[in-house]
């Protein structure tokens, strides 16, 4: 798929947005997740992203190891696995149509949530104060995540609801996407394509979403290092680009590619 050079410069672009997005600009993963769609396809590009946001937990949390704590983490895990849960059904059940349409509400959905908290920033913080904005987020960002690698923009969200600082914000979700995304990776990958002398003792895993094989791998090897890129190109950013400014770019252009998403 990557050997066609206009498509791998649109892979590396998506790559370095999954880079940007871990270094503190959640909302360019939206940018990153509507890419791959378009060139994999909705369901393929799942589990095609799910390694490259690994590698970039990898990078992430031990230089913010320092910053938050696991206490924020273990509130959400459980409405987060529910979410997983939902997502992870559907996605085996829905055709690819249904899939870009889905992951394209989603994406307008994140935007949403961003324009709320821009726009009414009253209205947001009573709505994140409430005592069921922490279960929604855990479920809607479990949900999120699973059909969609789409979760950053609503942890976030949920997080600045709390007031929590940017450093420490950063820290939380790197922890929880670490743990989050090692659990998606063993409900995407078939074990038979990789270990296929444990056909007889997991053949009711037969059924499991194969959405991570070697040939998803071999592309991911090609992206790291825009991944990397995107994470220390972040940092910079973080220091010289006004955050508003890039919050308005990425609510635009997500905007945008939400619609293309599930419209045309």
């Amino acid at each position: 798929m990557l050997s066609d050079p206009g498509v791998l410069a649109l892979a590396l672009l998506a790559a370095l947005c999954i880079g940007l997005s871990k270094a503190g600009f959640s909302g360019i993963s939206l940018v990153a997740v509507v890419i791959m769609a378009d060139i994999y396809g909705p369901k393929a590009s799942v589990g095609l992203m799910l390694p490259l946001l690994i590698a970039a937990d990898l990078i992430v949390y031990p230089a913010f190891r320092k910053h938050g704590s696991w206490r924020p983490v273990w509130r959400l895990l459980v409405p987060a696995l529910l979410g997983i849960g939902v997502g992870w059904f559907l996605l085996g059940k829905i055709s690819e149509l249904t899939a870009r349409r889905v992951i394209g509400s989603c994406v307008l959905l994140m935007v949403a949530l961003q324009a709320l908290r821009r726009w009414k920033p009253v209205a947001f913080d009573e709505l994140a104060e409430s005592k069921g904005f922490g279960l929604g987020a855990g479920v809607l960002g479990g949900f999120a995540t699973m059909l969609a690698n789409a979760a950053g923009p609503v942890i976030q969200l949920y997080l600045m609801g709390r007031k929590v600082p940017k450093m420490e914000l950063i820290g939380i979700g790197a922890r929880f996407f670490l743990l989050i995304n090692l659990i998606k990776f063993f409900l995407l990958i078939n074990p038979l394509r990789f270990f296929p002398s444990t056909n007889l003792l997991m053949g009711p895993m037969n059924g499991t979403l194969a959405l991570i094989t070697h040939e998803s791998l071999m592309e991911n090897l090609k992206l790291l290092p825009a991944v990397a890129v995107g994470i220390f190109g972040g940092k910079w950013l973080l220091k010289h680009v006004p955050q508003v400014a890039f919050e308005w770019m990425v609510v635009i252009f997500s905007t945008i590619a939400g619609l293309r998403m599930l419209i045309w």
